[in-house]
């Protein structure tokens, strides 16, 4: 995904580690922190290394990694420190309460070393637990996975030949579900036998239960089945990709004939694969498919929604424009409509994300930007519209969930400021809204089961994250962790990052954020890098803990800005969705505008100006090159060059199809290499299953075609991150050596 994938990466680089509070797949990045912010090394003084960012990973904020919590809500679990043990602590005290398992003492054959992922049965009789994971695409992986016997301290290892994907329990416990070489699988504790859901999976045919490459990156999901409440079915989507074209990469191996990976990818126009919806009955043993009532479709969702036998399907139209949730009778698979709702131009993956049922499957609710800003709505499965729960110039931008007990939604939203996010609570009876956390600057949560503690996570662009423990009502319980990146940050220089806005060429006011160098002198002229990522609803000014390159460049007398272009999220859905049709037309205006009104700044040296971007941030970098010559350099890592290079789901969602919207493909680096001006550096991965490589040999043809000066350079067996071992430090510091030489530094 260039839009919220690309985020992604930017996480990724960001910590080097998995560390995600609320995810069962964790490391032991806690105790790396911990271990590097403890080190006796820093000076007084010292600027900020790239070393110091991408290699040691010293301004990475200590949080509590891998948070599960246990079925009753009370209580959340957490792998030891040495990666062979699940520990239990109290939500309300932190107290620990027990060991659920320690690897060293069980009985049973089993290979793993370290942790790395792990389940509680809804009974917390057993546990799923894996180690070494292999990655399949760029967000799932498949492992060996183990099943521990807490009574009886015992290990079993779930198949004979592991690697299986999406593993999970069945809500009553006493059966697993699993997928295996594309087929889905029931697995009976008790009898500790697998039985075949389906036999027609095959590698690049038919995928069941799990997503093909396409669904899987853009619609933000590794699995595609679900337990129904009982446990009595599982429905599941089928995707066949026979039609769909195939994909090939070269892996460098030191082999003497390089390997190829060849995989499924459906470009902007190209067949996507055809999608149907089957529930299977666990007694019966038999297998009914839904009528979607449409031959190509997308089915971002499967949900149940708590009634007896209904199947909530949530339905796409090719053009994302149109969007069903259909109410599925599971015995006779008729389906009403619960939801019909239509936009002159598309929805974002949230509008189907944040669809919660609640009431015992009566009600649910969703989000929707039809009154022009995003607000969540309540509605009866019946499909009628109860209440607009939330309304005004503000975006809401998670739905975290409902605590039935107290009949309260949780949600966060950019009420105060595009720029910042705090946490409420919506009583669902009274519609009283009360803020749960708004400290200026952003506010996150992620909650227990049924809602009823949460983990805030709070930071604002001078305080490093912190991390707290709160019940439902909002109160601090206690806080995580000590002051040790404080003690960092006290040994290094730094330069402040201001908050300010420009102003386009047409009275649009962008919002933007500046770093002047160290020992900044107003009566001195300084190049100035802006960095930028502008994909649709991003946002890279934001009033939150994050600390990157900017501080090198600042160290290296350059100035570093960050602009959001139109396009970008939290100012509504006609400055977000004003792209259509058009990507990169408005969005390099305002940065070729925003670039011009930096040169206007009496310390900026208006002919030394430069443009980074990484993914959709690189595409920017490349065309506004190819639009203007008021910057000096670009660095373009990953771009998309022509949007008939990447997609269907995400180039479609924005642009349509290149047979409908032709003249919007046609504004794109590729098609106006010829116009390039400065110095323009393309960076890529050879092995980036996302963007091809492709884009990059593409762009340099037509650069060589058109007689153009340019560099480039291309990392071995890395995809869209680029990212393992050494590969960033390199990165960034071949990058920090271009802006030199070409500023003259």
């Amino acid at each position: 995904m260039i839009g919220c994938g690309c985020r992604n990466e930017k996480i990724i680089r960001r910590r080097g580690e998995r560390h995600i509070i609320g995810s069962v797949r964790v490391s032991l990045m806690s105790a790396l922190v911990v271990g590097i912010l403890g080190c006796s090394d820093i000076r007084a003084g010292q600027t900020v290394s790239i070393e110091d960012i991408f290699g040691k990973w010293m301004f990475w904020a200590d949080k509590p990694s891998g948070i599960v919590s246990m079925p009753d809500g009370e209580r959340y679990s957490q792998i030891g420190e040495n990666g062979k043990t699940i520990e239990v602590y109290e939500y309300a005290t932190g107290k620990k309460t027990g060991t659920l398992m320690d690897l060293e003492k069980a009985r049973g054959e089993c290979t793993v070393e370290e942790i790395l992922g792990y389940k509680v049965s809804p009974t917390e009789e057993f546990i799923l637990f894996w180690g070494e994971e292999t990655k399949v695409y760029r967000h799932s992986f498949k492992a060996d996975h183990y099943i521990y016997d807490i009574s009886h301290n015992s290990i079993l290892k779930l198949s004979k030949d592991g690697g299986e994907l999406e593993v999970d329990f069945a809500p009553s416990a006493y059966m697993l579900s699993y997928v295996q070489n594309n087929n889905l699988k029931i697995y009976k504790l008790k009898y500790q036998s697998s039985s075949d859901v389906t036999k027609d999976g095959e590698y690049g045919s038919v995928l069941n239960g799990i997503p093909d490459w396409v669904n899987e990156e853009e619609f933000s999901t590794t699995r595609s089945y679900e337990w129904s409440k009982d446990s009595k079915k599982i429905a599941y989507i089928r995707y066949d990709e026979r039609e769909v074209p195939m994909q090939e990469m070269v892996m460098y191996d030191g082999s003497l004939h390089s390997g190829v990976t060849r995989f499924k990818y459906p470009k902007a126009g190209e067949r996507n694969s055809t999608v149907s919806v089957r529930v299977f009955d666990v007694d019966s043993r038999s297998t009914k498919e839904i009528d979607l009532g449409a031959k190509e479709c997308y089915v971002p969702r499967i949900k149940w929604t708590g009634k007896e036998n209904q199947l909530a399907v949530v339905k796409l139209n090719r053009l994302q424009n149109r969007i069903e949730v259909l109410g599925v009778d599971a015995k006779s698979t008729v389906s009403t409509l619960m939801l019909q709702e239509k936009n002159e131009r598309y929805f974002e993956e949230s509008e189907f994300d944040n669809i919660h049922f609640i009431h015992e499957g009566e009600d649910f609710v969703t989000t929707s930007d039809r009154d022009g800003w995003n607000h969540i709505y309540l509605y009866g499965t019946n499909g009628v519209m109860k209440k607009q729960l939330t309304s005004g110039e503000w975006d809401v931008t998670a739905i975290y969930g409902v605590n039935e007990e107290t009949n309260t939604l949780y949600y966060q939203a950019a009420k105060n400021s595009p720029m910042r996010r705090e946490i409420y609570a919506i009583d669902l009876k009274t519609y009283k809204e009360r803020v749960l956390a708004g400290e200026a600057g952003t506010n996150d949560a992620t909650f227990s089961e049924g809602c009823k503690y949460y983990v805030c996570d709070y930071s604002n662009v001078g305080t490093p994250n912190k991390i707290t423990f709160c019940d439902a009502k909002g109160k601090t319980l206690r806080t995580y962790g000590d002051n040790s990146l404080e003690k960092v940050m006290a040994g290094r220089k730094f330069s402040k990052k201001e908050f300010t806005t420009f102003t386009t060429s047409d009275g649009t006011k962008l919002n933007a954020w500046m770093v002047k160098p160290l020992n900044f002198d107003s009566g001195k002229k300084y190049p100035v890098l802006i960095v930028q990522y502008s994909g649709p609803n991003s946002q890279e000014v934001l009033d939150k803990w994050d600390i990157d390159w900017e501080q090198t460049l600042a160290s290296e007398g350059v100035i570093v800005a960050c602009v959001d272009p139109r396009g970008t999220g939290c100012r509504g859905a006609d400055f977000r969705k004003c792209t259509y049709r058009k990507l990169g037309e408005i969005e390099s205006n305002d940065m070729i505008d925003a670039a011009k009104e930096i040169g206007k700044l009496p310390y900026v040296d208006p002919s030394r100006i430069g443009i980074w971007g990484w993914s959709y941030g690189g595409f920017m970098s490349c065309l506004c090159l190819c639009r203007t010559d008021v910057f000096r350099l670009g660095i373009s890592v990953a771009p998309v060059v022509n949007w008939k290079f990447y997609d269907t789901v995400y180039t479609e969602r924005y642009m349509q199809t290149p047979e409908l919207n032709p003249g919007g493909y046609e504004l794109c680096p590729l098609s106006k290499a010829k116009d390039l001006e400065g110095r323009l550096l393309l960076v890529h991965g050879t092995a980036d299953d996302n963007v091809h490589i492709q884009n990059q040999m593409e762009m340099v043809n037509a650069l060589i075609e058109a007689d153009k000066d340019f560099e480039m350079f291309a990392y071995p067996n890395k995809n869209h991150s680029i990212i393992g071992g050494n590969v960033r430090v390199h990165l960034y510091s071949k990058m920090i050596k271009f802006i030199k030489r070409e500023f003259g530094l």
